[in-house]
């Protein structure tokens, strides 16, 4: 049994890279994409490749295992281990060279292809392979599976456009693979040359055959070229340390042409004929995986066939042949190259968005990629869905249609042990099926472990054995990814659902998607990666935290990794009171990105708010969760006692300011938000007594924020609102006894019931929740219900102006108080204020403010409530221009937090302040959160305001 201890230190000794054996590093690493979970002994990060080598050596000297490791995306369990993983993501991960002359670039293995696509672009090249995985997956990971993506039907495989590699053997030779034999093993030639006729005849002819090692390649009419026989290989052969690709001229404008069909069939059997057209691409999917209100010609399947030219009128004409060319119910052109984009993300979410069925049940990969001749798809999908039936099994295919590669996530039942047994019934027919059809297990993704153990019924077993003995020729000692294409671990072991408890776990939020059960929530997170994209655009948010820091433990899939491992119990054994689980949730900014803009929606500041929870329960709270997270109740205090000027006046004496800083968890580099001297309830009973007027009727929610630190967007607010002719309210402040039945503004006295009346403020419990105080926000939150049953029996809205507030209300309440019917109708009655604009005045014309806008979208305003209410009056305002995305970065208590600052002003950075300096000088700079305002003012020297700021200042210019 190897000693973990000593085989660490060995390779601290002999690597210049890290190496890390902790808890955290190994709870990252025991899952890929798929089905499957291996424990690794540790993680090294080599440096180069003589790093490579050392590494080798030594786990070759102890007899342990190794397995090359870039984005983790890998579909079939080949980037999973049980010895040491490589992890080429750290520092072999740089463009080498770019040649645009010949077309040529020199990348390392981590290398992720979005930014060799950036460096091309320029010149007017890229790669041609581009999976859907374009922002994270590394470049040696396309090569260990001979990746393809969407425009293969123009561009092949990633095979297709290899030149030549540099791999290092397990036994420590460094090997130039390349055309003509050139680095060819010792013993490699010869296994070949006995085997030419089998290899000229075992191997099907069709342009996604994934399955197995090439070793046609190495026959000489082509060109016996080594290095394309090593992609695909899946690491088992050799170690990447580079590799020269070539690239492709990139047509200078693009139209894309959407082909709606009636159903997926008719979409399969037209895809083949448009292949003459030469387009770059003809991909499939069905309405299950299209999200409603998407922006596409009505059908219920389309094909996205792209097509190129020199020109925009070029490329539309190409596009607009093909559509006259294929029989369609309705068809889309698009050119404009945003459009565009947003119609392709339809399609690359699909692997995300087929983990969940229609019906929120669980669907899994596993036959992720089988391909078939093009000509043949429609019949193999007729079948394919027929063997779904005879098991009981549901899955929506897409994909590749112009390949004849088909994705499908199958509703597998992975959690028993009859379900398993009809796991494994279902692949090995479902393998006879693409057999019969003349195709292959894999088309894309390899096979990995999930159908490795199935490449006899597709090669027979004379050609897997000569599989072993390539394998034998590169790696004599099994010490490359074992388990893995040959000699492979059985398809239904290592499933990564077995280590998780039978039994639901006992949590506080409902998680109404998972039928409350947590472990199902973690089990969301299937690998996909989209939280580790370096850069994200339009209005996107997840996840700032990776982008910041770069470390896979800050990124929304690195923490499910730890909560399932917590769960699981084997790597993370002091479950709920893990400090490596708490540790890497103390960096999420609990911004919500990853709950609209994962693909299968987890909602990591829920699952941090609940493991907070559990990890406090009975023990002292880091001192930020009392400052801040009991923010309501201080301000509320030093209102009643008017002692608002005399906290700023200590605030601004620094020494004083720094004590209470340090004693409060609170970052040194922030300053102390000013209280306002007049909080905004108090200026509404000085204004007036009750709500009057014939409009009607709104119930302003007087939030936190709002209420003692910017009463101006309150009292704006109501300057719009009533403008616009509705009639506004706060709610009540004291709860009647049975049968009172007032809605009340802010004072709701009743002179009969004052004595069994109790007072209180409503709250949304936003503090609370962000900081995992969740019996204390469930308190807050009952008391709000009490409160709020006079208005929730009238049938007016809730206006909430801090999107955090209001999304709080919408999402976060009902689902910790799953069990009070009330919260759902709170919920339902809860509007932004452009959304009640909207609704409530939709004949109101806002004031011209005719000034450009910049600023941000709130993280919470995109994840939960949307904004497209707010673009429009924007629009009718006559603001000009986009907010931008990302988080600013602040996101409530979080950037506060002692800690926490550098990668809070780092997220700011990235999109915020860039955005607010490029803008142009006269531009309004929108805010809509107390946050954004803050870390605006105080990173930047900016004011930021609110929506309803603006346009009650213009309605203050209104003649």
């Amino acid at each position: 049994m190897t000693d973990q201890r000593e085989l660490a230190a060995a390779l601290r000794a002999a690597v210049r890279g890290e190496v890390d054996f902790g808890v955290t590093a190994r709870a990252l690493t025991t899952m890929d994409a798929s089905n499957y979970r291996r424990v690794p002994l540790g993680v090294c990060a080599p440096r180069d490749a003589d790093d490579v080598a050392a590494a080798l050596a030594v786990c070759r000297e102890h007899g342990v295992p190794v397995v090359p490791r870039g984005g983790g995306t890998s579909i079939a369990g080949q980037a999973t281990g049980t010895g040491v993983v490589l992890d080429f993501t750290r520092h072999m991960n740089r463009l080498l060279s770019l040649d645009p002359e010949a077309g040529t670039a020199v990348v390392q293995p981590g290398l992720v292809l979005d930014r060799l696509q950036e460096a091309a672009a320029p010149h007017g090249l890229r790669f041609g392979p581009d999976p859907s995985t374009h922002s994270r997956c590394t470049l040696g990971g396309m090569i260990g599976n001979n990746s393809c993506g969407s425009h293969s039907v123009a561009w092949g495989t990633t095979a297709d456009n290899v030149r030549t590699l540099s791999v290092i053997t397990a036994r420590g030779a460094r090997l130039r693979p390349g055309p003509g034999w050139a680095g060819a093993p010792e013993g490699l030639r010869p296994l070949v040359d006995g085997e030419l006729a089998r290899l000229r005849t075992g191997f099907p002819d069709l342009p996604r055959r994934i399955s197995g090692y090439a070793v046609d390649a190495l026959l000489p009419e082509h060109r016996a070229d080594v290095a394309r026989s090593l992609c695909g290989s899946e690491g088992t052969l050799a170690v990447l340390t580079e590799a020269e690709l070539t690239l492709v001229r990139a047509p200078r404008a693009r139209a894309l042409a959407v082909l709606a069909y009636a159903d997926e069939s008719g979409a399969a059997q037209a895809a083949a004929g448009l292949l003459p057209y030469r387009p770059l691409t003809v991909e499939g999917m069905a309405a299950d995986l299209v999200p409603s209100g998407a922006d596409l010609p009505r059908g219920g399947a389309w094909l996205f066939v792209e097509a190129g030219g020199d020109t925009e009128v070029e490329a539309r004409a190409a596009a607009e042949t093909i559509v006259r060319a294929a029989d369609v119910v309705d068809a889309l052109v698009v050119t404009d190259p945003a459009r565009q984009r947003a119609l392709w993300r339809i399609r690359e979410d699909a692997s995300g968005t087929a983990t969940r069925m229609p019906d929120g049940s669980e669907a899994w990969p596993g036959w992720e990629d089988c391909a078939v001749p093009p000509a043949r798809l429609g019949a193999y999908l007729r079948d394919f869905r027929a063997l779904l039936a005879e098991h009981g099994l549901r899955g929506t295919p897409y994909g590749h249609f112009g390949d004849g590669c088909i994705h499908v996530r199958i509703d597998f039942d992975l959690l028993t042990g009859p379900g398993v047994a009809r796991f494994r019934r279902f692949s090995e027919e479902l393998a006879d099926l693409v057999v019969a059809h003349g195709g292959s297990l894999s088309g894309e993704h390899g096979d990995g472990q999930a159908r490795a153990e199935l490449l006899p019924r597709m090669y027979g077993a004379e050609t897997v054995a000569l599989f072993e003995r390539v394998k034998g020729v590169w790696d004599p000692d099994g010490l490359l990814n074992p388990g893995m294409l040959v000699r492979p671990a059985p398809l239904d072991a290592d499933l990564r659902f077995s280590a998780l408890p039978r039994e639901p776990v006992d949590v506080a939020f409902g998680y109404p998607a998972d039928a409350g059960d947590f472990s199902a929530a973690v089990r969301r997170c299937v690998g996909v990666a989209k939280c580790r994209t370096t850069s994200v655009s339009g209005s996107a948010v997840m996840c700032p935290s990776y982008r910041a820091t770069g470390e896979e433990e800050h990124s929304t899939r690195g923490r499910a990794r730890l909560l399932h491992e917590m769960l699981a119990g084997e790597v993370v054994t002091d479950g709920w009171r893990s400090t490596e689980v708490r540790d890497a949730l103390d960096l999420c900014l609990s911004c919500k990105g990853c709950r609209s803009d994962c693909p299968v929606g987890v909602d990591m500041a829920t699952y941090k708010a609940e493991f907070l929870h559990h990890h406090y329960a009975g023990r002292r709270r880091p001192a930020a969760h009392y400052a801040m997270g009991w923010l309501p109740v201080w301000l509320r205090w030093a209102a009643r006692t008017r002692t608002a000027g005399a906290a700023n006046a200590l605030a601004s004496v620094r020494p004083l300011a720094g004590l209470a800083k340090r004693l409060g968890g609170i970052a040194a580099e922030r300053e102390i938000p000013r209280l306002a001297g007049e909080p905004f309830s108090r200026w509404w009973r000085r204004r007036r007594p009750s709500a009057t007027g014939e409009g009607r009727l709104v119930v302003l929610w007087p939030d936190t924020f709002t209420e003692h630190l910017s009463p101006s967007v309150g009292r704006a607010a109501v300057r719009v609102l009533e403008a616009a002719g509705l009639r506004v309210a706060l709610p009540p402040t004291l709860r009647l006894p049975s049968g009172g039945r007032r809605v009340g503004d802010a004072r709701s006295r009743s002179p009969l019931s004052l004595l069994t009346a109790r007072r209180g403020r409503v709250c949304c419990g936003l503090t609370y929740l962000s900081t995992g105080q969740l019996d204390r926000a469930r308190t807050v939150l009952g008391r709000t219900l009490d409160l709020l049953e006079p208005v929730l029996a009238t049938d007016a809205p809730l206006v909430v102006l801090e999107p955090s507030c209001a999304a709080a209300l919408r999402t976060d309440a009902p689902e910790l108080l799953h069990d009070d019917p009330r919260a759902a109708r709170l919920a339902s009655r809860v509007l932004t204020f452009a959304e009640t604009l909207e609704t409530y005045a939709p004949d109101w014309t806002p004031p011209a403010v005719n000034r450009p806008v910049t600023g941000q979208t709130h993280c919470h305003q995109h994840a939960v409530l949307g904004d497209a209410p707010d673009r429009r009056l924007r629009e009718a305002a006559g603001l000009t221009g986009e907010l931008t995305g990302g988080c600013c970065g602040l996101a409530g208590d979080f950037g506060f937090e002692r800690g926490h600052y550098e990668v809070s002003r780092a997220c700011a950075e990235e999109r915020l302040l860039p955005a607010v300096r490029e803008a142009p000088q006269d531009a309004v700079v929108q805010a809509d959160g107390f946050s954004c305002r803050t870390q605006l003012e105080q990173l930047g020297g900016v004011r930021g305001r609110h929506l309803a700021e603006i346009l009650a200042e213009a309605l203050d210019r209104r003649p």
